[in-house]
């Protein structure tokens, strides 16, 4: 298949594209940054761009895993989250529809479900995430207009028959949390894995999946991260005391923490559920908790990148 991959120059977009030749697909990357798996130059934001692009490439399918991310909000106005995030989403989804596609694959964010309310984390308990979660109410211009594209695949499925899978990814970024500093970088990286993160190379993965599963699909919005070891019942338990729930999953996590100098989260305020994408599309992060307490038994580094992009 021939594919337009966005954000081809981003961390994802380098682990991607290869993924993605490796299965047999002709990947034609398009960035506004130079990179070894960027054949077009220019923004989505710019259709006649885009529209060149799809007739030039003969594109048949769709990944939109570039745009503007929170650490843009710094750098950039709204206008242009819209002009970018929103117009741009729209510039693919008309020409796709336009060259008959029947799958398009839309990389969002766990952000936009993160209230005020979730990120203050005042509850008795920790909060449940999971695609069913309301109501959302981004907190930011970045997670607004990735809910506002969310919308317009969502009505390309419902006007145009377009099949269109929305992949919320949870962390998999490598660069260090510039908002939470009470922990190294890797040690704080590894206790995400039980309840908010994943790594790229799984990321990369979902996307396969969802590729090839959209016609099954038709329009569906799937949390993305690494299977957490909980369950609903922990909720207030992770909250008063996550090192003692952990330790009752995982009864020589404590040990294996304390050898490498690490701490085991002291409180946890949500927890995302990615159940859904496996039910449906049989899609399982392959890198878990228990993996990383594999790596550290073995001796070995830690199982996900954290060198920066």
């Amino acid at each position: 298949m021939r594919l337009l991959l966005t954000g081809s120059s981003g961390w994802l977009g380098r682990h991607l594209a290869p993924l993605l030749r490796q299965a047999g697909h002709e990947v034609t990357g398009l960035d506004v940054v130079a990179g070894a798996d960027t054949q077009v130059l220019g923004s989505v934001a710019d259709r006649a761009l885009v529209d060149r692009t799809f007739a030039e490439a003969g594109i048949e399918a769709v990944i939109h895993a570039g745009g503007l991310h929170k650490p843009d909000i710094a750098r950039n106005p709204a206008q242009t989250f819209i002009d970018v995030n929103v117009a741009g989403t729209l510039n693919l989804l008309e020409a796709a529809h336009g060259a008959g596609h029947d799958r398009f694959v839309f990389t969002s964010t766990t952000s936009l479900m993160i209230s005020q309310a979730v990120r203050d984390e005042a509850a008795q308990g920790a909060i449940w995430l999971d695609e069913f979660s309301a109501p959302l109410e981004p907190r930011n211009i970045y997670g607004v207009t990735k809910l506002t594209a969310e919308g317009l695949c969502r009505l390309a499925h419902l006007e145009h028959g377009l099949n269109c899978v929305v992949l919320r990814t949870g962390r998999f970024f490598p660069e260090e949390d510039d908002t939470l500093v009470d922990l190294p970088g890797l040690n704080l990286k590894a206790n995400e894995f039980l309840n908010r993160r994943l790594t790229v190379e799984d990321a990369a993965r979902a996307h396969l999946v969802a590729l090839e599963g959209a016609d099954k699909v038709g329009f569906g919005v799937f949390l993305v991260s690494a299977p957490t070891p909980f369950a609903r019942e922990d909720v207030v338990a992770l909250k008063q005391d996550a090192a003692g729930v952990v330790s009752r999953y995982f009864p020589d996590a404590a040990e294996l923490y304390a050898k490498a100098g690490w701490k085991l989260p002291s409180s946890i305020g949500r927890v995302y559920d990615a159940g859904a994408i496996e039910r449906r599309l049989g899609f399982r992060a392959r890198t878990d908790f228990a993996a990383i307490l594999e790596a550290l038994r073995r001796g070995e580094p830690p199982p996900f990148q954290h060198v920066g992009a």
